[in-house]
């Protein structure tokens, strides 16, 4: 079996994993209903492997300043999760599971950063719980981290490890709805071994 590559991905490989984007952002945006107990839509309007230098430019550009949740992926898998937030969604998010009026101030206080880590945390943990589901592999996360900073700022972090993987990375693009939307991104990361094994989880792949 010839060795996988994100570079020559096929369309049955590229569905795949489009569903898995769908099923978890789904389950991700239960997840922040449960949380902040009301009813929320959710759409996947995009969902796309791009070279890493489209990246920014996908998320409304390099220079939009934005909340992003880091997660290193453990267990059966390995790699990295990162979720962002537009500024003014992140501070949305916050102010409503808070139960406060949203900030006009850049940035977030200790106490609104810690909210935002929760949020991601709960977020990102549902899309890897519904992975781990699926595949029947064991997904784990660790304890987040976050940044409020421009997007290409916040994806130099996972660009250094990713470089040694390809030139691609799956973009999850996620519209929340409750009074107002709210647009974030799921970016996976997981190592080239790992994308094998989902795939092999999932039988689309021969071991």
């Amino acid at each position: 079996m010839a060795e996988f590559d994100l570079n020559n991905v096929d369309d049955m490989y590229f569905d795949v994993l489009k569903e898995l984007g769908n099923i978890g952002a789904g389950n991700a945006a239960s997840s922040l209903a449960q949380m902040l107990q009301t009813k929320v839509d959710m759409k996947v309007p995009r969902v796309e492997l791009l070279d890493f230098s489209e990246l920014g430019e996908a998320m409304g550009g390099e220079e939009q300043i934005m909340a992003g949740i880091y997660l290193l992926v453990q267990g059966d898998i390995t790699g990295s999760i990162m979720f962002l937030l537009e500024e003014r969604s992140a501070h949305t998010l916050v102010s409503k599971l808070m139960g406060t009026s949203p900030g006009d101030h850049a940035g977030f206080d200790e106490m609104e950063s810690s909210a935002l880590k929760e949020i991601g945390n709960i977020i990102t943990g549902a899309y890897l719980n519904s992975l781990s589901a699926i595949t029947n592999l064991t997904i784990t996360e660790s304890i987040p981290s976050l940044a409020v900073d421009m997007a290409g700022a916040i994806l130099s972090v996972p660009a250094i490890e990713f470089g040694m993987v390809g030139d691609k990375m799956l973009l999850i693009q996620t519209s929340f709805t409750d009074d107002e939307e709210l647009n974030g991104y799921f970016i996976l990361v997981p190592d080239l071994p790992s994308y094998s094994k989902l795939l092999q989880a999932l039988g689309v792949m021969q071991a």
